[in-house]
């Protein structure tokens, strides 16, 4: 679709940014008016972009364009939070108080107070009916929220002032959220018998363990691992999402040189070096000075959610990913990230007691996908992000930075989150319950041509799997040199018949 910026005038938050001389991170919808033709529509790179007729032109005020903005462009916190330093206080309480009753204007009213801490000369709303600040078939919100008899305004909010993301209930999130995922997961489940659900949930633990240390390409030793599958196992009976709780996590995942005692007070950044003292910077973390704010804002979000009744996936996408964006340690951020997912998929009764999903094995047979989730958010931010690296690599971002932190629209790592996990139940689950059945269905079979320690039995039908079936004439001579040809040949089939995928 060809905008004609002479037949076109930018409307609601398009024409705000443009009269405050405004830049901020790019919103999913953006409104034109035109003087001529129909209503067009044309989504581009996950953005969508409206030309409504030229009866739609809400007026020449800021109030007018902020109604219109609310109404078809969608509520973005910090885009408010910019257009509310800049507008004339005046101008806004006389727009507020030519229609004080009216859902839009108190919506703006709420939304200015809530986002800047200041009151409006405005005396309270005294009567009438309470509305929701966010439309909840447009929005994911907490249940229940708080009321505000100032504006009659019922807060639904995902969060606090300090950090609150927004989570838009998209076509394809709207489908993904009506399928029962945990009702599926007790399908498969009931399947097996309960001493191979027990074997499989250690078998699950380390290899969550290992995908989630191998998403960052580090090998960890035994004493790291067994921390990290011990706090996995923790995950379904205790909640982690509180500062103590996270730091003794990231004291138990890391280095023990790399312990944080609180949050971290230097400028992160993640980077790639490709030359001497030059890196491309592929995402900058929030200044250290804001953490504490934003940390206590995103525990602050959990609460709210945990409490509001907000769906599982939903919940746990806002603060696993949230939580990472901030990077409030030195290390060991992306493993509590997607340790955040499992803790708060079990609290929230997503995941059955005594199973656990992996899903950093799919986030890592799917890179892209996981990649993806990640840059939706960090690819644009650099754009806005002044900083300076000095020679030994250390940054300083110059400019305020906070607000795009504070008001993340978490929409496309919702969406990916739930293609992880539905493909973590339907695909990964299924697949590791099925190769114990199997395994117990080929060793029986192996013991009834040799009795062998489990320990040769494993090791045999490891090495099969990893040459199409069959044993190497050189592992046979390291390891299986007692075998006859019949007894290998019988064993080699066994193996066969038991992973034999079906046509």
């Amino acid at each position: 679709m060809e905008i004609n910026i002479l037949e076109s005038r930018p409307a609601g938050y398009a024409y705000l940014l443009d009269r405050f001389g405004l830049t901020d991170m790019p919103h999913w919808h953006t409104s034109f008016v035109s003087s001529s033709g129909t209503h067009r529509s044309k989504v581009q790179d996950g953005a969508t972009y409206d030309i409504y007729p030229t009866r739609y032109w809400p007026g020449e005020t800021v109030g007018d364009h902020l109604k219109f903005a609310l109404k078809y462009d969608g509520v973005n916190l910090g885009l408010l939070t910019q257009i509310f330093e800049h507008v004339s206080l005046e101008e806004l309480t006389e727009y507020i108080k030519s229609t004080p009753t009216g859902k839009y204007a108190r919506r703006i009213w709420f939304f200015y107070e809530f986002l800047t801490g200041k009151q409006l000369p405005i005396d309270d709303i005294s009567s009438g009916n309470y509305v929701d600040a966010l439309e909840v078939k447009e929005y994911y919100t907490v249940q229940n929220g708080d009321k505000s008899p100032r504006h009659r305004i019922v807060n639904n909010l995902l969060g606090p002032q300090t950090f609150c993301p927004i989570i838009r209930r998209t076509g394809k999130l709207s489908e993904l959220d009506s399928s029962d995922l945990r009702k599926r997961c007790e399908e498969i489940v009931t399947t097996y018998p309960p001493e191979l659900l027990r074997r499989a949930l250690s078998y699950l633990y380390n290899k969550e363990t290992k995908s989630s240390f191998e998403i960052e390409h580090i090998k960890p030793n035994a004493s790291r691992t067994e921390k990290f599958i011990t706090s996995l196992e923790l995950a379904e009976k205790e909640d982690f999402c509180e500062k103590k709780r996270l730091i003794e996590l990231q004291n138990r995942i890391v280095d023990p040189r790399f312990k944080d005692s609180d949050y971290r007070e230097s400028q992160n950044y993640v980077g790639q070096a490709v030359a001497y003292q030059k890196e491309i910077i592929h995402f900058i973390c929030p200044k250290p000075d804001d953490l504490p704010y934003l940390m206590a804002g995103l525990i602050e979000s959990h609460k709210r959610m945990k409490e509001g009744n907000v769906s599982p996936v939903i919940h746990a996408a806002a603060i696993a990913y949230s939580f990472v964006f901030l990077h409030p340690f030195e290390d060991g951020n992306g493993r509590i990230h997607r340790f955040l997912i499992h803790n708060i998929l079990s609290l929230q009764e997503m995941v059955p007691r005594g199973l656990m999903f992996p899903v950093s094995a799919v986030m890592l047979k799917n890179p892209a996908d996981y990649d993806a989730s990640l840059e939706a958010f960090s690819r644009p931010l650099l754009g806005f992000i002044d900083y300076q690296l000095n020679k030994m690599g250390q940054m300083t971002v110059e400019n305020d930075t906070a607000c795009w932190y504070q008001y993340m629209d978490m929409t496309p790592q919702a969406e990916a989150l739930y293609e992880f996990v539905t493909k973590t139940i339907e695909e990964e689950l299924v697949e590791e319950l099925s190769f114990l059945v199997n395994y117990d269905k080929t060793k029986k079979a192996i013991q009834d041509i040799i009795d062998m320690p489990d320990r040769l039995i494993d090791l045999f039908i490891q090495l099969c799997l990893q040459n199409n079936g069959s044993l190497s004439a050189r592992k046979r001579s390291s390891h299986f040199d007692f075998l006859t040809d019949e007894e290998l040949a019988a064993m080699e089939q066994a193996v066969k018949d038991g992973y034999k995928r079906p046509n």
